[in-house]
């Protein structure tokens, strides 16, 4: 789903849940200045890790998400939906294919921008690059994400050439911040560890070398 009011707006619903969703982040780790040549040479330096978890520089990469979304229009096609029958899936893959492209591009906007004598186009935000994209996922994770890739296999086809049958992969990462759904989703997960600790009795039989 878009974030922000623009013209057209873009929004998709999964028809099916993926069947898998990878959620990776990447932290990377180096020597202070001083340090010694190498991690393995500076970690010989000290005793306490708690002051090696200082001294050691960190870099904490955003998180990246990749998913593989199913659209069939089989469903609606039973039930004799009326923009299926005539153009398949295909409003739903020039959604996605819309959310990589930037907004200014849009030639709706600009129709609507010269009906009201805006010669520029109009868009409530009109940018030069692609649109912000909220990825909800159930009501605890509302993530503000930027689309890096889009990969699009359209599968089956109906007489005149629309797709009935597609899988499209996406790969995206995750905007953090101060921006509210972003405090959202932290919130929420930080809720759920909490209810966690519900199992703390299983750390009994977890044997900690001292």
């Amino acid at each position: 789903m878009e974030f922000g009011l623009s013209l057209p707006p873009l929004f998709v619903v999964f028809q099916f849940n993926p069947v898998q969703v990878t959620r990776n982040r990447s932290l990377t780790y180096s020597v202070p200045a001083g340090g010694g040549n190498s991690l393995r040479d500076m970690h010989r330096k000290y005793d306490s890790l708690s002051e090696l978890r200082d001294a050691q520089q960190v870099v904490v990469q955003e998180e990246v998400i990749g998913l593989e979304v199913r659209l069939d229009a089989s469903g609606r096609l039973d039930e004799g939906d009326t923009v299926t029958e005539q153009f398949g899936i295909l409003p739903q893959l020039s959604t996605l294919e819309l959310m990589v492209h930037p907004k200014e591009e849009s030639l709706i906007g600009r129709a609507v921008g010269a009906l009201l004598g805006s010669p520029g186009g109009f868009s409530f935000t009109k940018r030069p690059n692609p649109p912000l994209t909220l990825f909800v996922w159930g009501r605890k994770r509302v993530l503000p994400v930027n689309i890096t890739t889009l990969n699009i296999t359209e599968l089956l086809y109906s007489p005149d050439l629309n797709p009935i049958r597609a899988t499209a992969t996406l790969g995206l990462t995750v905007i953090e911040g101060k921006s509210m759904p972003y405090l959202y989703s932290k919130a929420m997960k930080e809720a759920m560890s909490v209810l966690n600790l519900g199992n703390v009795a299983d750390t009994a039989n977890v044997v900690v070398p001292g």
